[in-house]
Parts: structure tokens; sequence; C-alpha cells
């Protein structure tokens, strides 16, 4: 059962464990997924393709993100299966608004509460997924996170482990930031821009969504077939640090000393243009509590699949999401049951008592768990 603590007891009665840099942590949230806790973990419910024109539904259902053996699987399934081949292609109204708190639409952008096939000349989205998130329950300012994961193989299938602000305090994405621990795809390594045996660090950031520099905050981590075992995916994020790393803290993917304000970092000047972050920390838009998303995404229209290399469908093209399920012989083949589900078997975030906020609350010097509490649980 998934459970949240608050702590700074005594050295040695807590779980602690200590950073690269030898701060102590305390251990704030683990889940080992006994049981799919909702309480924790929040569908993201939307057709809007990840602001990507992404190809999946994302929608709640045991048949895309189901737990058993203490093993979280988010697998994609075809929307055909569901509504059948004719009513993908044309004349069917996919209407997910919802009527109550558990199943209201998440996200309406780019029609993502009800979309009809067949209008623009486009099918349906024809992938169904899971997007989970923790913004209702739990969100953090500073810590390490790990999640042990082993990601999905099948062509065009985009899994990502990451962290969006709680409020978007300096504006508008990328204004206020984001955090990818890691981002890969399914197909096989010999795909150029990199297959399932590789993956990729980033923080995303810049004055408004024209101006955007996670290139001078990217990594890229290669060599290991991700599909094949499980392994840690780590942050260890701070006032003066924010980093990544696979399986070991001293195996650094991407690592950001922060020695230098991220306006500084953008090169522009004032005026002409604004700084957002003006009277904050060196390390803003990054001061802030973010929460933790965990998706599998498929396809999508803004590179992430460059053009080109067999990929069946073009990024230009007003029919993307036509040309990709049209191609569905020359990709689903490789598309193997569970072995195309992204796997989550625990995740693990770890709090600074003396800088880190969660839910918007300082760490206290007690803690109380209430045993009757499935979901996130402090004392203040």
């Amino acid at each position: 059962m998934a459970f949240c603590r608050l702590v700074l007891l005594a050295i040695g009665v807590c779980c602690l464990t200590k950073t690269s840099n030898g701060d102590d942590l305390v251990l704030a949230l683990e889940d080992e997924f006994k049981t799919f806790n909702l309480s924790l973990w929040k569908h993201e419910l939307t057709l809007s393709g990840g602001g990507n024109w992404e190809f999946e539904a994302y929608l709640n259902n045991r048949s895309n993100s189901y737990v058993r053996d203490g093993v979280l699987y988010i697998k994609p399934t075809l929307l055909e299966d569901q509504i059948g081949l004719a009513n993908v292609k044309d004349g069917f109204d996919m209407n997910i608004w919802g009527g109550s708190p558990a199943d209201l639409c998440t996200q309406n952008e780019f029609y993502g509460c009800e979309r009809t096939s067949g209008a623009g000349g486009n099918y349906l989205n024809p992938i169904k997924s899971a997007r989970l998130r923790t913004a209702e329950s739990f969100n953090f300012k500073y810590g390490k996170v790990e999640v042990k994961a082993k990601a999905p193989k099948g062509d065009w299938l985009w899994p990502a482990i990451w962290m969006l602000p709680r409020h978007q305090q300096y504006g508008m994405w990328p204004t206020s930031g984001e955090i990818d621990i890691m981002e890969s795809r399914g197909n096989p390594p010999s795909y150029p821009p990199g297959g399932y045996n590789s993956f990729g660090s980033t923080l995303h950031w810049g004055i408004d969504y024209f101006h955007e520099f996670f290139s001078k905050t990217h990594a890229t981590k290669t060599g290991t077939d991700l599909t094949a075992d499980f392994h840690v995916y780590g942050l260890i994020w701070n006032e003066t640090y924010i980093g990544t790393y696979f399986d070991d803290e001293s195996n650094v993917v991407l690592s950001v000393p922060i020695n230098q304000s991220f306006w500084s970092m953008t090169g522009l000047k004032s005026p002409p243009w604004d700084n957002p972050w003006v009277g904050a920390g060196n390390n803003a838009p990054f001061d802030q509590e973010f929460y933790l998303v965990i998706n599998l995404a498929c396809g999508g229209t803004v590179g992430y699949f460059p053009d080109g290399n067999g990929k069946p469908w073009s990024d230009t093209s007003p029919h993307a999401v036509n040309e990709f399920y049209d191609a569905k012989a020359q990709w689903y083949s490789t598309w193997e049951g569970e072995s195309s589900a992204l796997q989550i078997e625990s995740v693990k975030v770890w709090v600074y008592p003396s800088i880190s906020t969660v839910n918007g609350h300082p760490i206290k010097t007690e803690f109380v768990r209430d045993p009757a509490t499935t979901g996130p649980h402090y004392s203040n």
C-alpha cells in the first residue's frame, strides 16, 4: 500500500539516506505497488495528445493501467478493439467530459475532451494508454527521487518519468519549469535517434514557448537495454544542484550545478526581453513544489521521432495520425503484450528536513502516520 511519511526523528530511527554531497535526506514517499492507490495516483483523462499531437488517448481503465505482483503496468492498446475500426476512422463522437469528480476530463486543450472521427479528415486517437500524476496528492520542493522501472519495447512508444510545477509561479510552460528524469523510445537500438538502449534527462525552462533553452540542460545515457530488467532512474534536486543518475548516484546522467541564474544562462538582455524570474534565487524556476508524472505516449509531431528512418508519418502532415495508423502492419508486430508496457516496481521520494516542503508545508520534527490513511498523510 502506498503511503507518505513526513519525518525527522532521531538518526537511525527513521529511514535516512545520504545524497552524494553528504546531506541527510528523509524518506517522504514510498510506493511499492502492493495495491493500485488511486488516492495517490490520479489518471489524466484527455485526448489532447500531450500537447505534442501524440496518437494516444489517456484513459482510466484496467486494460491500460493496473498493478499485479508488486508492479504497476502502463500498457498501450488499440482503440479499435473497443469501438471498432470503422468508428476510429469516421463518424464516432468520443466524449470524455465526464460527470463525476473522479472521471472529469483533465485537459480540454487541443480538443482534449471531445473529438469526432473524420473531423478535419483525421482518425480518433487510435491508441489507448495512461498518464498518472500526483498533483492532487503529493507535491514537494527539493529532495531525491528514485523510480525503479522497466522500459517498454515497441516502435514509436514514448515512456516518460518526469515532474511539473504545482503552481505556475512564473507563468505558463516553460517559464515555470519541467524536470524530465527519463524519456526514451520503444524502437530498437538500431533506430538512429536512439531506441530502448538509451534515454534522456532534461530540464525545460525559458521565458516563453518560443524561447526555450532545454538544450543547455539535456543529457543522454546510451548502452543498456532498458527493457531487459528494472533500472533505477534517479534525481537529486536542491538549491545548488539538479542532476539525474542511472542505477546509482555515481552514474551521473545530467548534472546542472546552480552557479548562475537561469536568466543568465539564456544569454538574453533586458530590455527588450523581460526576466520572468526577477527577484528570485539563481535556481528559479526550480525553487517551487513539483509533482510526479508517469506516462506512456505514442508518436507525435514535435520531432521526438524525427522524420525519416522508417517513420510512417510526417510531422508536417495535417493527417499524421492517419499515416501512423494506416501503417499498423509495419509497427504493431513490434508491440508484444506486457513487453510493450512501461513497468514500475517502486517510486521513492526523500526530502531535506531543513529546506524542503511537501504540499505547501515545511518538514517538521515529528510525524504521525494514521493507519487508516491509504494515501499521503502528514502532520504539521
